[in-house]
């Protein structure tokens, strides 16, 4: 039995797309074998976000060469979309694919083994209008299905590369995209995950049909409980979408909106579509519409002239609107894109010392934020047997509203809906007790 090993850098879209391409050696009779192991086919699926991403995806394929130099090696992903000469340049490689005609990768493949020459099939992603199908139909995690619904961005903010290597937004079909829900959920999964590159442009290339109507599609599907996106643009978030998470039973109250930075001047400069003003505006109305939800963000520090003024105002502005975590990044310089040739480039110790202050932050709102909650009763979907001490009889997942919650069960009650009462609140995780199993009661009794 021929055999295949992956490596996947970066972002989950990328671990979503190792998965599909697995679905397809798969179907050719392959086993997968671990990355150190010796096999066949290595396929290394590539990250371009920052240069350090470029520089360990250059280390991770020398590695597979080292490993098994008769081996095939394939390199996909964004880094062998943005720079496939400097890939093809390094001895060993057999194949560079890029972001798109992945279903094609099996005829490469097999045509590589049978002649070993190299192939270099990466084409202009800029051309490319079409959403790739690609399916998982299964995942490790039992009770989260990631689903990918888009692809590409139109954006282009100023420290970004991703258009350039994922090209500009493109939407799955709604059919696909409904069907593909329905067999996840007959496989056993209640919460469908959507997923892509910029989410919330679904149904920017479409006509008559953008994410809401997809959400309420979505929201029909028998024994579908949760509905959960990874992430939308506050300037996404319209009437229709406020309506949707206000009276749809299935929208996870808990929401992921990218900030990138607490001041206005700096957020122009990024090129980011709206004002601290717009944002705060907008995060009052999700909370009015959807009571207790989470909202989490993503933030960039120190990027090239942010003066301690403009530091200063970001962060009482964070502290204003209030999240319940945020991912903190220091900026950090992307060849290629505008930000990196800009002048006043922050210097990196500076970085770090407000990086530091953002974290404890974070970790500040996400402590006040679960300690709203305690005595409240949540229902819970656990994931696994409690890592942070395995075999004492806890378990751990997630509440709609993001809370990692720790309660007293076996492994019998994963993947079930639980209701619990929460007991304690701590930054990464609270306390609960069991209150009962919900899990033959449908969803709509549930919310009452």
């Amino acid at each position: 039995m021929p055999s295949v090993a992956f490596y996947t850098l970066g972002c989950k879209v990328n671990f979503y797309d190792t998965e599909a391409i697995w679905q397809l050696f798969k179907n050719e009779g392959y086993e997968q074998v671990d990355f150190e192991s010796t096999a066949d086919v290595y396929l290394i699926n590539t990250c371009t976000v920052t240069n350090t991403g470029d520089k360990k995806s250059r280390q991770i394929i020398r590695r597979a060469v080292r490993r098994n130099p008769d081996a095939v090696i394939a390199v996909t992903g964004c880094y062998a979309q943005t720079s496939p000469a400097e890939i093809m340049a390094i001895p060993g490689v057999d194949l560079v694919i890029g972001t798109q005609d992945r279903e094609k990768i099996m005829t490469f493949v097999n045509q590589i083994h049978d002649d070993r020459q190299p192939v270099n099939a990466v084409r202009n992603i800029m051309k490319t209008r079409e959403f790739e199908e690609l399916d998982v139909p299964d995942f490790n995690e039992r009770t989260r299905a990631f689903l990918k619904i888009q692809e590409g961005c139109n954006n282009f903010c100023t420290f970004c590369i991703i258009p350039w290597s994922r090209g500009l937004s493109r939407s799955r079909d709604p059919k696909s995209v409904l069907e593909q829900a329905k067999q996840l959920v007959a496989s056993g999964y209640k919460e469908i995950v959507l997923t892509g590159i910029h989410t919330g442009g679904y149904g920017d290339d479409m006509e008559n049909y953008r994410l809401v109507d997809l959400l309420w599609d979505l929201d029909k599907i028998e024994g579908l409980e949760r509905i959960r996106i990874s992430s939308i643009e506050a300037s996404q978030i319209d009437d229709a979408m406020i309506d949707v998470l206000n009276r749809s039973t299935k929208m996870c109250r808990h929401l992921h909106i990218p900030l990138q930075a607490g001041d206005s001047s700096v957020l122009k400069r990024m090129r980011r579509k709206y004002t601290t003003d717009e944002f705060a505006a907008k995060l009052k109305r999700i909370r009015e519409a959807m009571p207790g939800v989470a909202i989490t963000t993503d933030v960039i520090v120190g990027f090239p002239g942010e003066t301690e003024e403009m530091f200063e105002n970001g962060y009482k502005f964070m502290e204003e609107v209030g999240f319940s975590e945020m991912h903190v990044f220091p900026y950090s310089k992307r060849t290629g894109t505008p930000a990196a040739r800009m002048d006043d480039q922050v210097d990196e110790e500076v970085k770090n010392e407000r990086v530091h202050k953002l974290i404890d932050l974070s970790e500040k709102m996400q402590l006040a934020y679960a300690e709203q909650h305690v005595g409240a009763v949540l229902d819970v979907i656990p994931e696994r047997d409690y890592k942070g001490a395995p075999g004492t009889g806890l378990v751990m997942g997630y509440s709609d509203n993001y809370i990692q919650i720790v309660f007293e069960g076996t492994e019998a009650l994963v993947g079930k809906l639980c209701r619990v009462k929460i007991t304690e609140a701590g930054v990464n995780e609270c306390r609960a007790q069991l209150v009962r199993v919900l899990d033959d009661v449908p969803a709509e009794a549930m919310r009452a």
